[in-house]
């Protein structure tokens, strides 16, 4: 038996131009910048239904905007 981990995916639209846009759900709270328009967004919660209805929003700095430090040489 295959034990492939299916991740659900949901389509959402930028808020700012309307590009249709599609992630996985994990993903959701996270900041994103816009393929489209190149506007920082945030991922909206997935729709009820799916089994995810609520993530919190990530604080601080997500992984598309962490600017790593150099390390000490």
């Amino acid at each position: 038996m295959s034990n492939d981990a299916i991740t659900p995916e949901f389509k959402f639209y930028c808020s700012h131009c309307d590009q249709p846009l599609k992630c996985e759900v994990r993903f959701a709270g996270r900041q994103i910048q816009c393929p489209g328009c190149q506007v920082l967004i945030r991922i909206p919660n997935p729709p009820a239904g799916t089994g995810f209805t609520h993530i919190s929003p990530e604080s601080g700095r997500t992984w598309d905007t962490h600017v790593p430090t150099r390390k000490k040489e």
